[in-house]
């Protein structure tokens, strides 16, 4: 695999008791891309995601990963690599405050957890930086707040947060704009746009307007095989997945911008 791509998957297939989930999946996820993996329900995006993160042993295939072969790999020696999964599950703690969920995070990263029996003084040194993942994400000011009094939108970029505090260099972000409404959705997407920036992204998402606004590169998956991939120009126009999103979905595949 050249230096362009940082993910690429080949032949990845993922079969329960003979029912094909993910059938003969090759992917390439260039650097730097927001690559978006879109598909009607029970396509096999989530399991794709799970085989990628090794919640899921394929049934045959491989995943490579900066050119070196992560197939066989554990779920942790994977994350080590760079590679995070976020919004899968809600990852904040709602009683802690919004600075103490980003500090948290960081403190699983450097591995050192075993400050919570420390002085609280010992961990102002992570203060620093957690205030400069708030600031990413434009939730400096609500940092005293407890995450549980934050609206949904604000709670996702919470998550956005703690996510970006473990460093990843591919982020795996899964339906990220998921019942959010509209003013949510677009402050969501612009994160995603600015967070992007100097790493890769690969996503799920149903929303066609999330998808036609900022990713480089979509992948479309039926059945859990790959019937089109390329830009969105492209891919909308593409009669198979016309057809894959029959109805309501097919407009909004031609409708968004």
């Amino acid at each position: 695999m050249s230096d362009e791509y940082i993910l690429e998957t080949r032949g990845l297939t993922k079969e329960f008791k003979g029912f094909v989930a993910v059938n003969n999946v090759d992917l390439k996820v260039r650097r730097g891309d927001i690559h978006a993996l879109i598909g009607p329900n029970g396509a096999g995006k989530t399991t794709f995601f799970n085989l990628l993160t090794k919640f899921l042993p394929p049934t045959r295939g491989t995943i490579s990963y900066r050119g070196v072969d992560i197939t066989k790999e554990k779920p942790a020696q994977t994350a080590r690599r760079g590679i995070v999964r976020s919004f899968q599950i809600s990852a904040v703690f709602p009683h802690m405050t919004v600075l103490e969920n980003v500090r948290t995070a960081l403190q699983r990263n450097l591995g050192t957890s075993f400050h919570f029996w420390k002085p609280q003084s010992s961990l102002h040194s992570l203060h620093e930086r957690a205030r400069q993942l708030l600031a990413e994400v434009g939730l400096r000011e609500f940092e005293d707040e407890l995450t549980v009094n934050l609206p949904y939108g604000r709670k996702r970029a919470l998550e956005l947060a703690t996510t970006l505090a473990l460093e990843p260099e591919l982020l795996l972000l899964d339906e990220p704009t998921q019942g959010m409404g509209h003013e949510d959705v677009s402050r969501v997407t612009q994160l995603i746009k600015k967070v992007s920036e100097g790493r890769t992204v690969l996503m799920v998402e149903h929303n066609m307007n999330v998808v036609s606004s900022i990713a480089d590169r979509i992948t479309v998956l039926q059945r859990g095989g790959v019937i089109a991939d390329g830009p969105y120009a492209e891919v909308s126009r593409n009669p198979l997945v016309i057809e894959a999103y029959m109805g309501t979905e097919a407009g909004e595949l031609q409708g968004a911008h």
